[in-house]
């Protein structure tokens, strides 16, 4: 009896009627985190590139503080700058081109209409099921058949710009916390040796997780990140040492 339950629900069309909405929520989810890692990511090599350069040419406390904060502060409200512009584009053209399909499907309901049903059967139904997939759909939502057919995008899906811009702040400040830390913190002559390792090893977590949410090969895109961080480091660290020792500073 339980496995006859089990058979009429998976037929039940009731049973799996949120399942697209809870894929696509979940994807939506995680290209946010996605995005949230590559934030801390940026985080963690600018601010610890930043403070290592400087400690390449003194190891002054208030120094290095105020040399951190600088970038700490600047590159949270450049990124939120950014991604607050960016999304704001996407979500102007998304907009126009709701209203452009809004305005079709008034001016001409039928035109559209069919050029829904020709969507479905290039996509392999029968003239006769497309059409009448296109009837039920214009029936039920036509706009939302359109933007989804032809587009590929969802009205409810248009992006928050102030969300963006808040949440690639925080990630930017969550990931320039930890190269603030091991700067400041330890005694002056391991400030940068551990600088480098707490900021390697902290890349190498984020590359990792990045690429385990975007599906890439792990060891690759760890090694990527890992090994440019380690160039930005090494970078700023002689120039900052070459700048100390000439007598500039």
């Amino acid at each position: 009896m339980s496995g006859q339950r089990e058979l009429q629900s998976a037929g039940d069309p009731r049973h799996h009627a949120d399942e697209p909405h809870a894929i696509e929520g979940l994807a939506a989810r995680l290209n946010w985190l996605r995005a949230g890692v590559l934030g801390a990511n940026d985080g963690i090599v600018s601010v610890a590139a930043m403070v290592v350069g400087v400690a390449g040419a003194t190891t002054d406390f208030g120094t290095l503080l105020a040399a951190g904060l600088a970038a700490v502060i600047g590159g949270s409200i450049s990124m939120a700058l950014g991604e607050y512009v960016s999304v704001s584009s996407s979500k102007d053209s998304q907009r126009a081109l709701i209203a452009k399909e809004t305005r079709e499907l008034r001016e001409q309901p039928e035109e559209e209409l069919a050029e829904l049903a020709a969507l479905y059967q290039a996509k392999g139904l029968s003239r006769e099921t497309a059409v009448q997939v296109a009837r039920e759909l214009t029936a039920h939502d036509a706009l939302a058949a359109h933007l989804d057919a032809e587009l590929n995008i969802r009205e409810e899906d248009v992006a928050s710009p102030w969300h963006a811009a808040f949440a690639s702040a925080i990630a930017f400040v969550a990931g320039a916390v930890l190269p603030m830390l091991a700067i400041l913190l330890p005694p002056d002559h391991l400030r940068v040796p551990i600088t480098f390792t707490a900021t390697l090893l902290a890349l190498a977590g984020t590359g990792a997780l990045g690429a385990y949410l975007g599906g890439a090969r792990m060891v690759r895109a760890t090694m990527r990140v890992v090994f440019g961080g380690a160039l930005a480091l090494v970078v700023t660290f002689l120039i900052g040492s070459w700048l100390g020792v000439s007598g500039v500073l």
